[in-house]
Protein backbone atom coordinates (compact mmCIF):
# COMPACT_ATOMS: atom_id res chain seq x y z
CA UNK A 1 0.00 0.00 0.00
CA UNK A 2 1.48 3.34 -1.05
CA UNK A 3 1.26 6.25 1.38
CA UNK A 4 1.28 9.92 0.49
CA UNK A 5 4.62 10.37 2.21
CA UNK A 6 5.27 13.97 1.14
CA UNK A 7 1.98 15.10 2.68
CA UNK A 8 2.77 13.35 5.96
CA UNK A 9 6.41 14.41 6.17
CA UNK A 10 5.93 18.10 5.38
CA UNK A 11 4.11 18.94 8.67
CA UNK A 12 6.62 16.75 10.53
CA UNK A 13 9.57 18.69 9.14
CA UNK A 14 7.86 21.99 10.08
CA UNK A 15 7.41 20.84 13.66
CA UNK A 16 11.04 19.67 13.88
CA UNK A 17 12.34 22.93 12.40
CA UNK A 18 10.76 24.97 15.23
CA UNK A 19 11.65 22.55 18.00
CA UNK A 20 14.43 22.73 20.57
CA UNK A 21 17.13 20.07 20.84
CA UNK A 22 15.31 18.46 23.77
CA UNK A 23 12.08 18.43 21.79
CA UNK A 24 13.82 16.74 18.84
CA UNK A 25 15.06 13.93 21.07
CA UNK A 26 11.52 13.35 22.32
CA UNK A 27 10.14 13.38 18.79
CA UNK A 28 12.75 10.90 17.56
CA UNK A 29 12.00 8.63 20.50
CA UNK A 30 8.30 8.77 19.65
CA UNK A 31 9.02 7.96 15.97
CA UNK A 32 11.16 4.99 17.00
CA UNK A 33 8.36 3.56 19.15
CA UNK A 34 5.85 4.11 16.37
CA UNK A 35 8.22 2.48 13.88
CA UNK A 36 8.59 -0.57 16.11
CA UNK A 37 4.81 -0.95 16.24
CA UNK A 38 4.53 -0.71 12.47
CA UNK A 39 7.40 -3.18 11.95
CA UNK A 40 5.74 -5.69 14.28
CA UNK A 41 2.86 -5.90 11.82
CA UNK A 42 5.12 -6.42 8.78
CA UNK A 43 7.05 -9.49 7.57
CA UNK A 44 10.31 -10.17 9.37
CA UNK A 45 12.28 -9.64 6.15
CA UNK A 46 11.53 -6.68 3.90
CA UNK A 47 13.04 -6.72 0.41
CA UNK A 48 14.14 -3.27 -0.67
CA UNK A 49 14.60 -2.26 -4.29
CA UNK A 50 17.89 -0.82 -5.60
CA UNK A 51 16.29 2.63 -5.67
CA UNK A 52 15.13 2.31 -2.05
CA UNK A 53 18.57 1.11 -1.05
CA UNK A 54 20.18 4.17 -2.60
CA UNK A 55 17.80 6.43 -0.68
CA UNK A 56 18.68 4.72 2.60
CA UNK A 57 22.38 5.13 1.84
CA UNK A 58 21.96 8.78 0.88
CA UNK A 59 20.40 9.80 4.20
CA UNK A 60 21.85 7.10 6.45
CA UNK A 61 25.53 7.86 5.76
CA UNK A 62 24.98 11.35 7.17
CA UNK A 63 24.09 9.90 10.59
CA UNK A 64 27.43 8.20 11.16
CA UNK A 65 27.39 5.69 14.00
CA UNK A 66 23.98 6.85 15.11
CA UNK A 67 22.51 4.77 12.28
CA UNK A 68 22.99 1.67 14.45
CA UNK A 69 20.40 2.97 16.90
CA UNK A 70 17.91 3.99 14.23
CA UNK A 71 17.92 1.53 11.35
CA UNK A 72 15.45 -1.34 11.58
CA UNK A 73 14.54 -2.20 8.01
CA UNK A 74 17.85 -4.11 7.72
CA UNK A 75 20.55 -4.95 10.21
CA UNK A 76 23.29 -2.40 10.89
CA UNK A 77 25.79 -4.94 9.53
CA UNK A 78 23.95 -5.14 6.21
CA UNK A 79 23.80 -1.36 5.98
CA UNK A 80 27.57 -1.17 6.66
CA UNK A 81 28.18 -3.63 3.82
CA UNK A 82 26.02 -1.59 1.47
CA UNK A 83 27.96 1.49 2.44
CA UNK A 84 31.33 -0.22 1.81
CA UNK A 85 30.17 -1.53 -1.57
CA UNK A 86 28.99 1.91 -2.65
CA UNK A 87 32.34 3.45 -1.68
CA UNK A 88 34.25 0.81 -3.67
CA UNK A 89 32.06 1.22 -6.72
CA UNK A 90 30.61 -2.30 -6.41
CA UNK A 91 27.01 -2.77 -7.51
CA UNK A 92 25.00 -3.98 -4.53
CA UNK A 93 23.57 -7.47 -4.91
CA UNK A 94 20.36 -8.92 -3.61
CA UNK A 95 19.97 -10.91 -0.39
CA UNK A 96 21.20 -14.48 -0.05
CA UNK A 97 24.04 -16.15 -1.89
CA UNK A 98 25.46 -14.41 -4.98
CA UNK A 99 23.69 -15.55 -8.14
CA UNK A 100 25.68 -17.75 -10.46
CA UNK A 101 27.08 -15.90 -13.45
CA UNK A 102 24.99 -16.17 -16.61
CA UNK A 103 27.83 -17.59 -18.71
CA UNK A 104 28.43 -20.38 -16.15
CA UNK A 105 24.72 -21.18 -16.07
CA UNK A 106 24.64 -21.37 -19.86
CA UNK A 107 27.68 -23.65 -19.81
CA UNK A 108 26.00 -26.01 -17.32
CA UNK A 109 22.93 -26.20 -19.56
CA UNK A 110 25.08 -26.77 -22.63
CA UNK A 111 26.97 -29.65 -21.02
CA UNK A 112 23.71 -31.18 -19.80
CA UNK A 113 22.06 -30.96 -23.24
CA UNK A 114 25.05 -32.36 -25.11
CA UNK A 115 25.72 -35.25 -22.73
CA UNK A 116 23.94 -37.73 -20.46
CA UNK A 117 25.88 -36.88 -17.30
CA UNK A 118 24.59 -36.54 -13.77
CA UNK A 119 25.24 -33.56 -11.49
CA UNK A 120 28.50 -34.92 -10.07
CA UNK A 121 29.90 -35.66 -13.54
CA UNK A 122 28.93 -32.18 -14.69
CA UNK A 123 30.63 -30.66 -11.66
CA UNK A 124 33.84 -32.52 -12.48
CA UNK A 125 33.79 -31.26 -16.05
CA UNK A 126 33.33 -27.69 -14.83
CA UNK A 127 36.38 -28.03 -12.58
CA UNK A 128 38.41 -29.21 -15.58
CA UNK A 129 37.46 -25.89 -17.19
CA UNK A 130 38.70 -23.92 -14.20
CA UNK A 131 35.27 -23.25 -12.68
CA UNK A 132 35.54 -24.07 -8.97
CA UNK A 133 33.13 -21.64 -7.26
CA UNK A 134 30.02 -23.72 -7.91
CA UNK A 135 28.54 -26.52 -5.85
CA UNK A 136 26.79 -29.72 -6.82
CA UNK A 137 23.56 -28.35 -5.34
CA UNK A 138 23.82 -25.29 -7.59
CA UNK A 139 24.29 -27.50 -10.65
CA UNK A 140 21.28 -29.54 -9.55
CA UNK A 141 19.14 -26.42 -9.10
CA UNK A 142 20.07 -25.11 -12.56
CA UNK A 143 19.09 -28.41 -14.19
CA UNK A 144 15.89 -28.57 -12.15
CA UNK A 145 14.90 -25.02 -13.16
CA UNK A 146 15.29 -25.91 -16.83
CA UNK A 147 13.36 -29.17 -16.59
CA UNK A 148 16.25 -31.62 -16.99
CA UNK A 149 15.86 -35.13 -15.63
CA UNK A 150 17.76 -35.27 -12.33
CA UNK A 151 17.60 -39.06 -12.12
CA UNK A 152 21.14 -40.42 -12.40
CA UNK A 153 19.72 -43.31 -14.40
CA UNK A 154 19.15 -41.14 -17.45
CA UNK A 155 21.97 -43.01 -19.18
CA UNK A 156 20.03 -44.20 -22.20
CA UNK A 157 18.62 -40.76 -22.94
CA UNK A 158 15.57 -39.95 -25.02
CA UNK A 159 14.86 -41.07 -28.57
CA UNK A 160 15.72 -37.58 -29.86
CA UNK A 161 19.05 -37.70 -28.05
CA UNK A 162 19.78 -41.09 -29.61
CA UNK A 163 19.02 -39.72 -33.08
CA UNK A 164 21.21 -36.65 -32.56
CA UNK A 165 24.09 -38.60 -31.04
CA UNK A 166 24.38 -41.08 -33.93
CA UNK A 167 22.97 -39.01 -36.81
CA UNK A 168 26.19 -39.08 -38.84
CA UNK A 169 26.31 -42.90 -38.93
CA UNK A 170 22.63 -43.62 -38.41
CA UNK A 171 20.66 -44.93 -41.40
CA UNK A 172 17.01 -45.76 -41.91
CA UNK A 173 15.47 -48.02 -44.53
CA UNK A 174 12.04 -48.81 -45.89
CA UNK A 175 10.18 -49.94 -48.99
CA UNK A 176 8.19 -47.89 -51.47
CA UNK A 177 5.81 -49.51 -53.91
CA UNK A 178 4.51 -48.56 -57.33
CA UNK A 179 1.97 -50.20 -59.62
CA UNK A 180 3.69 -51.03 -62.92
CA UNK A 181 1.93 -51.97 -66.17
CA UNK A 182 3.35 -55.10 -67.76
CA UNK A 183 2.29 -57.54 -70.48
CA UNK A 184 0.54 -59.50 -67.72
CA UNK A 185 -1.32 -56.46 -66.47
CA UNK A 186 -0.62 -54.25 -63.44
CA UNK A 187 1.98 -55.58 -61.02
CA UNK A 188 3.11 -54.12 -57.69
CA UNK A 189 6.85 -53.44 -57.64
CA UNK A 190 8.91 -52.69 -54.55
CA UNK A 191 12.00 -50.53 -54.08
CA UNK A 192 14.24 -50.76 -51.03
CA UNK A 193 16.03 -47.55 -50.04
CA UNK A 194 18.43 -46.39 -47.31
CA UNK A 195 18.73 -42.77 -46.08
CA UNK A 196 21.40 -41.25 -43.83
CA UNK A 197 19.82 -39.25 -41.00
CA UNK A 198 22.35 -36.41 -40.90
CA UNK A 199 23.31 -35.91 -44.55
CA UNK A 200 19.93 -37.07 -46.00
CA UNK A 201 21.92 -38.94 -48.66
CA UNK A 202 19.89 -41.76 -50.24
CA UNK A 203 20.84 -45.12 -51.77
CA UNK A 204 18.24 -47.23 -53.59
CA UNK A 205 18.16 -50.81 -54.79
CA UNK A 206 16.74 -51.80 -58.18
CA UNK A 207 13.00 -52.48 -58.22
CA UNK A 208 11.60 -55.99 -57.94
CA UNK A 209 8.22 -57.61 -57.96
CA UNK A 210 9.46 -60.44 -55.74
CA UNK A 211 11.21 -59.04 -52.62
CA UNK A 212 11.94 -62.47 -51.13
CA UNK A 213 14.55 -63.25 -48.49
CA UNK A 214 17.34 -63.89 -51.01
CA UNK A 215 16.71 -60.59 -52.84
CA UNK A 216 16.58 -58.55 -49.62
CA UNK A 217 19.80 -60.17 -48.36
CA UNK A 218 21.58 -59.37 -51.63
CA UNK A 219 20.52 -55.71 -51.45
CA UNK A 220 21.95 -55.55 -47.93
CA UNK A 221 25.27 -56.77 -49.32
CA UNK A 222 25.09 -54.23 -52.17
CA UNK A 223 24.46 -51.48 -49.67
CA UNK A 224 27.55 -52.60 -47.72
CA UNK A 225 29.64 -52.34 -50.91
CA UNK A 226 28.28 -48.83 -51.46
CA UNK A 227 29.34 -47.83 -47.93
CA UNK A 228 32.87 -49.11 -48.52
CA UNK A 229 33.22 -47.40 -51.89
CA UNK A 230 32.02 -44.02 -50.60
CA UNK A 231 33.79 -44.17 -47.23
CA UNK A 232 30.53 -43.83 -45.30
CA UNK A 233 29.88 -45.61 -42.01
CA UNK A 234 26.88 -47.25 -40.40
CA UNK A 235 26.46 -47.60 -36.66
CA UNK A 236 22.73 -48.30 -36.40
CA UNK A 237 19.93 -49.02 -38.86
CA UNK A 238 16.30 -48.15 -38.20
CA UNK A 239 13.64 -50.31 -39.83
CA UNK A 240 10.02 -51.17 -39.30
CA UNK A 241 8.68 -54.68 -38.78
CA UNK A 242 7.82 -55.36 -42.42
CA UNK A 243 7.89 -59.11 -43.00
CA UNK A 244 10.14 -58.57 -46.04
CA UNK A 245 13.00 -57.82 -43.64
CA UNK A 246 14.47 -61.15 -42.58
CA UNK A 247 16.91 -62.24 -39.89
CA UNK A 248 19.50 -62.79 -42.63
CA UNK A 249 19.11 -59.14 -43.64
CA UNK A 250 19.65 -58.04 -40.02
CA UNK A 251 22.73 -60.23 -39.67
CA UNK A 252 24.35 -58.79 -42.79
CA UNK A 253 23.70 -55.22 -41.66
CA UNK A 254 25.00 -55.95 -38.15
CA UNK A 255 28.20 -57.45 -39.55
CA UNK A 256 29.07 -54.20 -41.35
CA UNK A 257 28.10 -51.86 -38.50
CA UNK A 258 30.82 -50.02 -36.60
CA UNK A 259 28.81 -49.32 -33.43
CA UNK A 260 30.14 -50.20 -29.99
CA UNK A 261 26.75 -51.62 -29.06
CA UNK A 262 26.11 -55.34 -29.12
CA UNK A 263 25.29 -56.91 -32.46
CA UNK A 264 21.66 -57.46 -31.49
CA UNK A 265 21.14 -53.70 -31.03
CA UNK A 266 22.65 -52.47 -34.29
CA UNK A 267 19.42 -53.04 -36.22
CA UNK A 268 16.72 -51.14 -34.34
CA UNK A 269 13.35 -52.71 -35.03
CA UNK A 270 10.72 -50.05 -34.46
CA UNK A 271 7.38 -50.78 -32.77
CA UNK A 272 4.34 -51.59 -34.87
CA UNK A 273 2.43 -48.62 -36.27
CA UNK A 274 5.05 -46.04 -35.27
CA UNK A 275 5.87 -44.12 -38.47
CA UNK A 276 6.99 -41.08 -36.46
CA UNK A 277 9.97 -43.06 -35.15
CA UNK A 278 11.10 -43.58 -38.74
CA UNK A 279 10.16 -40.08 -39.86
CA UNK A 280 13.17 -39.50 -42.16
CA UNK A 281 12.48 -42.60 -44.23
CA UNK A 282 8.74 -41.91 -44.28
CA UNK A 283 9.35 -38.36 -45.47
CA UNK A 284 11.65 -39.44 -48.29
CA UNK A 285 9.13 -42.05 -49.44
CA UNK A 286 6.53 -39.27 -49.66
CA UNK A 287 8.97 -36.98 -51.49
CA UNK A 288 9.81 -39.44 -54.26
CA UNK A 289 6.12 -40.25 -54.69
CA UNK A 290 4.94 -36.63 -54.89
CA UNK A 291 7.84 -35.21 -56.92
CA UNK A 292 8.35 -38.09 -59.35
CA UNK A 293 6.32 -41.31 -59.29
CA UNK A 294 2.87 -39.71 -59.08
CA UNK A 295 3.53 -37.96 -62.41
CA UNK A 296 4.01 -41.15 -64.44
CA UNK A 297 2.14 -44.16 -65.60
CA UNK A 298 4.99 -46.67 -65.39
CA UNK A 299 5.44 -49.32 -68.07
CA UNK A 300 7.83 -52.07 -67.10
CA UNK A 301 10.57 -52.58 -64.56
CA UNK A 302 13.23 -50.66 -66.53
CA UNK A 303 10.98 -47.62 -66.78
CA UNK A 304 10.44 -47.63 -63.01
CA UNK A 305 14.18 -47.95 -62.29
CA UNK A 306 14.95 -45.09 -64.68
CA UNK A 307 12.50 -42.76 -62.94
CA UNK A 308 13.72 -43.62 -59.44
CA UNK A 309 17.45 -43.51 -60.25
CA UNK A 310 17.09 -40.18 -62.05
CA UNK A 311 15.26 -38.73 -59.08
CA UNK A 312 17.80 -40.08 -56.57
CA UNK A 313 20.67 -38.59 -58.58
CA UNK A 314 18.86 -35.25 -58.69
CA UNK A 315 17.96 -35.48 -54.97
CA UNK A 316 21.51 -36.27 -53.85
CA UNK A 317 23.28 -33.73 -56.04
CA UNK A 318 21.14 -30.82 -57.20
CA UNK A 319 17.88 -30.51 -55.25
CA UNK A 320 17.91 -27.83 -52.50
CA UNK A 321 16.91 -29.14 -49.05
CA UNK A 322 15.17 -27.06 -46.41
CA UNK A 323 16.77 -29.10 -43.63
CA UNK A 324 20.19 -28.18 -45.03
CA UNK A 325 19.60 -24.43 -45.24
CA UNK A 326 18.09 -24.67 -48.76
CA UNK A 327 21.39 -25.96 -50.11
CA UNK A 328 21.95 -29.14 -52.14
CA UNK A 329 23.45 -32.16 -50.39
CA UNK A 330 26.44 -31.90 -52.72
CA UNK A 331 27.15 -28.15 -52.98
CA UNK A 332 28.85 -26.84 -56.13
CA UNK A 333 32.58 -26.27 -56.06
CA UNK A 334 32.10 -22.54 -56.58
CA UNK A 335 29.17 -20.15 -56.96
CA UNK A 336 29.52 -17.38 -59.52
CA UNK A 337 27.28 -14.46 -60.39
CA UNK A 338 28.58 -14.34 -63.95
CA UNK A 339 27.86 -16.53 -66.93
CA UNK A 340 24.80 -17.65 -68.83
CA UNK A 341 22.14 -19.45 -66.79
CA UNK A 342 21.46 -22.91 -68.21
CA UNK A 343 18.68 -25.35 -67.40
CA UNK A 344 19.44 -29.05 -67.13
CA UNK A 345 16.28 -31.14 -67.51
CA UNK A 346 15.55 -34.58 -66.13
CA UNK A 347 12.52 -36.80 -66.58
CA UNK A 348 11.21 -34.69 -69.46
CA UNK A 349 11.50 -31.40 -67.58
CA UNK A 350 9.81 -32.59 -64.40
CA UNK A 351 13.07 -32.08 -62.54
CA UNK A 352 15.10 -28.98 -63.41
CA UNK A 353 18.57 -27.93 -62.31
CA UNK A 354 19.91 -24.45 -63.09
CA UNK A 355 23.57 -23.45 -63.19
CA UNK A 356 25.80 -20.81 -64.72
CA UNK A 357 27.82 -21.80 -67.75
CA UNK A 358 31.14 -20.04 -68.13
CA UNK A 359 31.46 -17.93 -71.27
Amino acid sequence: MKLALPKLLTPLFLVMAHSTHKDLIRQIQFLKIENEMLRSRLPKVIRVTPVERQRLLKYGRLLGRAIKELITIVSPRTFARWLAESKNGVSPRGPGRPRIKLNIRELVLRLASENIWGCTRLLGELKKLGIFRISRETVRNILKDEGFDLNPERKRGTWDQFIQRHANTLWACDFISKKVWTLRGPVDYFILFFINIESRHVWVAPATAHPDAAWVAQQARNFGIYLQETGRELSYLLRDRDSKFTQQFDDIISSMATAEASQDERVRKLPYRSPNLNAFAERWAQTVQVEALDHFVVFGESHLNHIVFEFVHFYNKFRPHQSRGNAPLQPPMAISEEGRIVREKRLGGLLNHYYRKAA
